[in-house]
């Protein structure tokens, strides 16, 4: 049974617990397939996706191995490994690239789009039972990472938004009363 849109927006958490278990790139695809149907500005559609699961995220690994830990050759087995969990233990990954219009409205309009599309990314995996994490590490521009995956100059690596399963949901963290951050006009 499918979760109601408020169970899905309530229940989802950023899952930073993954344990590891392999996230089929086809199920990636299916939740991206779904999320782009965010709203946007002019229908630009202003992001497309650079993903990777089984194999594919093995390469992934190695690559952000290489540009997060450099020296990883000088380390012992168990550094390497307690610095990579962060990656290893995720079964999938959408970096997800949008445009760096020089006109602020339209990028702030198709960054605003790509963060509404994420959401729906995260909140369609939780249907399918698999978790999310929206990340924005520095090594997003990293030259040689962008290069890797085939970011053009024009374009942000705005997020990798990692896949993956979970032992036990993290626990909800409360968020401010609506009342308490909202003016009504005129009083």
């Amino acid at each position: 049974m499918a979760l109601t849109v408020r169970e899905a927006i309530v229940n989802r958490r950023s899952i930073k617990q993954m344990n590891g278990q392999a996230v089929e790139e086809q199920a990636i695809m299916e939740v991206l397939e779904d999320a782009v149907w965010a709203p946007n500005h002019g229908m630009r559609n202003p992001w497309r996706f650079v993903v990777a699961g089984g194999e594919r995220y093995e390469k992934v690994i190695t690559l952000l191995r290489d540009i997060t830990l450099p020296n990883w050759a000088q380390l012992t087995e168990q550094e390497v490994t307690t610095h990579m969990q962060k990656f290893t233990l995720a079964g999938g990954v959408a970096f997800v690239i949008i445009p760096e219009d020089v006109r602020q409205k339209h990028r702030l309009e198709d960054f605003a789009a790509a963060s509404a599309m994420v959401q729906n990314a995260q909140l369609l995996a939780l249907d399918k039972g698999i978790g999310t994490c929206w990340k924005t590490p520095v090594f997003l521009d990293n030259p040689k990472f962008r290069e890797a995956i085939g970011a053009a100059a024009g374009e942000r690596v705005m997020c990798m938004l990692q896949f993956g399963h979970w032992d036990e949901l993290p626990v909800a963290r409360e968020r401010k009363p609506v009342a308490d951050i909202t003016t009504l006009f005129g009083e």
